[in-house]
């Protein structure tokens, strides 16, 4: 059996046209709403934060795509277009919504081969999937398990300590909101699949693990012995 030869249908050139329109078309979704966007109550879910979100998955989705042999153009486009839709739809539709502006642009922008297409919105539409990530294309998987992981670990962390300001609580309910980002890391731990995804999981659980532990020894009066116990807990279970 002959070994299949992907050509690339996506140049440096045409990925970072498609970044400027998904950065273009979140500003418009936050500009174009009275109040501000469906989510810009919340300020990490303003166009910048969720460009930002959108460039960690398509980092992270590549890496894993890269290691685990997915089709590398798929699924960086797939993660690049996955949230386009975030800020004007609701949740439980954004990745359909998602997906149709990610056709619309491929066919538009491009003779990308209707194959490629697919691929790519069937991925950007799926990417919400709760179920078990084998039963999806290898690249749909890469692009689940890299939304996943842009919540663990240190950016999950300073995520959580920025809602922590928003919502007017105290430095001394840090060690708490900390423990809510390795919660979500242990659940990432049970959900992701791959080897790579797995490998990275575990490298910023235990940088969470270590900032939750250096934040109850440094603050005075802060019941840390729960804490320290979670942490203890957490090791003996990597």
């Amino acid at each position: 059996m002959g070994v299949e030869i992907r050509e690339s249908p996506v140049s440096d050139e045409e990925f970072e046209a498609m970044q400027v329109f998904v950065h273009d078309y979140l500003t418009a979704s936050v500009e174009n709403e009275d109040e501000g966007g469906r989510m810009r109550w919340y300020p990490w879910h303003s166009a910048e934060y969720r460009f930002n979100h959108i460039l960690n998955v398509v980092d992270l989705a590549t890496k894993i795509a890269r290691q685990e042999g997915a089709n590398v153009d798929v699924t960086r486009v797939a993660a690049l277009f996955h949230d386009i839709a975030k800020l004007e739809a609701e949740q439980d539709v954004h990745a359909e919504a998602g997906a149709r502006i990610a056709r619309e642009y491929l066919h538009s922008h491009g003779d990308y081969p209707e194959s490629f297409v697919e691929q790519v919105c069937a991925a950007v539409a799926d990417h919400s999937y709760q179920g078990d990530l084998t039963d999806l294309p290898l690249e749909t998987q890469c692009l689940i398990e890299a939304d996943i992981l842009d919540k663990v670990g240190a950016n999950g962390t300073a995520l959580m300590l920025l809602r922590m300001g928003y919502e007017a609580r105290t430095h001394m309910d840090a060690a708490e909101m900390v423990d809510r980002v390795i919660e979500r890391g242990y659940d990432a731990r049970e959900r992701v699949e791959s080897d790579t995804a797995e490998s990275i999981v575990h490298k910023r659980l235990k940088r969470t693990r270590w900032f939750q532990e250096w934040l109850e020894l440094e603050v005075a009066e802060m019941d840390a012995d729960d804490a320290l116990d979670d942490v203890a807990t957490g090791m003996g279970d990597s």
